[in-house]
């Protein structure tokens, strides 16, 4: 696969173009980005005190570090998934940070619903934009439609090349009436 249609497939969207779609699904990742940045401030508010009650609790190494990692995932993650830039990767990376956090409430309380909710739902939908893309309305679909679009150019000349090739052949071998 060239380059190229590697960078555009990571930032490609998968395209329904239903506006009213499009438009409700920009409002959940611009909703989601903003209310999961606070989180990253509050593991950096007090980083030895998550990393004792969450990653050490788990027996994860490197607590301090995870943290840390959990912590900036979340403040530059988040950002990006609501603009909708790098949306893909950005949203992987959220997802695996509330697996981990999903696993944490289970470890605690169990299979409690209303103390696994909340990560739960961050988790589907960061899902969601991991695999689906930001939409139409986002800096990656601006960056597809501007890739693409030298791409989309580059064939009508082909095509329009072609065409008046045929049209030269097929006027060569036509009879003119005298």
């Amino acid at each position: 696969m060239a380059p190229k249609s590697l960078i555009v497939s990571l930032f490609k969207p998968n395209v329904n173009l239903n506006l009213v779609a499009q438009t409700t699904l920009s409002i959940v990742r611009v909703m989601v980005g903003i209310m999961m940045v606070h989180n990253g401030f509050d593991k950096l508010a007090n980083i030895e005190s998550f990393a004792a009650a969450y990653v050490e609790y788990l027996g994860l190494p490197f607590p301090i570090f995870l943290s840390y990692v959990a912590a900036y995932t979340e403040l530059i993650g988040a950002p990006l998934v609501a603009f909708g830039l790098l949306t893909r990767p950005a949203a992987l990376g959220l997802f695996s940070t509330m697996c981990v956090a999903m696993y944490h409430h289970i470890k605690v309380a169990g299979l409690s619903l209303p103390y696994l909710e909340l990560s739960a739902i961050y988790a589907a939908v960061f899902l969601f934009f991991a695999v689906n893309g930001a939409g139409l309305f986002s800096v990656d679909g601006l960056i597809t439609y501007w890739l693409n679009k030298n791409a989309l150019s580059t064939k009508a000349k082909q095509v329009m090349k072609l065409e008046k090739s045929f049209e030269a052949s097929s006027a060569e071998k036509t009879p003119v009436a005298s």
